[in-house]
């Protein structure tokens, strides 16, 4: 079964709610984490997604950012994130995108981003090639990660500094082995990867809606995507993870390998 038409269908219609509320919505922090911002956009945008997905697959489990976890005991598991990047777009930025993904037991099999400022739907599904407004794209082919921009998404961790003081040396000895350094802290990174503008995309402080629907593009369009460690990113139990921080490098395969072995560098 493709889930295709589904996905682009619900990406367009969020993709609309989002264009009438940006550039003109007040936003809060969410107690507890300085890091999290919620709009009226997002609330709308997750009721719109969650609703369709429950009359379109009412047998399928649901993981969103903001309505928690439906729980269906279903080998298919739906993992939506209204707006990624919503600080960005609370703030008038453009840089921001509203993610689908869905697991089959514990491994992505489709996913879909919306960029609503750039008029740009990516698509992929597994052995199905990924895809850009119904083009295809492929990641990066430059060999030389000196010559390739990439991007790292940073947020504060106030409660730990040390993490903080640990991922400071890690994007220190990446910048010193790429071109230039790019940061959104969206998903729009990760569609650079996929779409072969940017070399690479880490992140060490992600959540589980922000990485299957981009791990299935950017492995569709020929990337390689694992935990900052260069593990597979583990997804057992994901119906429990919604609270769990991940990790996430992604680039080609062969950048890959020399982004891992830069910030596993000991210098």
């Amino acid at each position: 079964m493709s889930y295709r038409d589904t996905i682009i269908e619900l990406l367009a219609e969020s993709a609309s709610i989002s264009n009438r509320y940006f550039g003109k919505v007040s936003y809060s922090i969410k107690p507890g984490d300085n890091n999290q911002v919620l709009t009226k956009a997002d609330l709308e945008i997750g009721d719109y997604i969650v609703s369709a997905l429950q009359k379109k697959y009412p047998e399928h489990n649901i993981i969103d950012e903001e309505s928690g976890v439906i729980d269906k005991r279903s080998e298919y598991t739906w993992v939506v994130d209204p707006i990624d990047g919503t600080g960005n777009f609370a703030v008038g930025l453009p840089l921001y995108g509203i993610i689908i993904g869905l697991l089959h037991k514990n491994d992505p099999i489709a996913g879909g981003v919306s960029l609503p400022y750039f008029d740009e739907t990516y698509y992929g599904e597994k052995g199905q090639g990924a895809y850009r407004n119904g083009q295809l794209v492929r990641v990066n082919s430059n060999p030389r990660l000196s010559e390739s921009l990439v991007a790292y998404g940073l947020d504060s961790h106030n409660d730990n500094p040390e993490f903080t003081k640990n991922e400071m040396t890690v994007l220190g000895r990446l910048v010193n082995n790429i071109q230039n350094l790019r940061s959104s802290n969206s998903v729009y990174d990760a569609m650079m990867v996929a779409s072969g503008k940017f070399g690479g995309y880490a992140n060490q402080s992600m959540r589980i809606w922000d990485v299957v629907g981009p791990q299935i593009i950017i492995e569709e369009a020929g990337g390689k995507v694992t935990d900052i460690e260069g593990n597979s990113i583990n997804y057992k139990n994901h119906m429990e993870k919604i609270r769990d921080h991940f990790t996430f490098l992604s680039a080609s395969n062969i950048l890959h390998s020399q982004i891992l072995g830069a910030i596993k560098a000991q210098v």
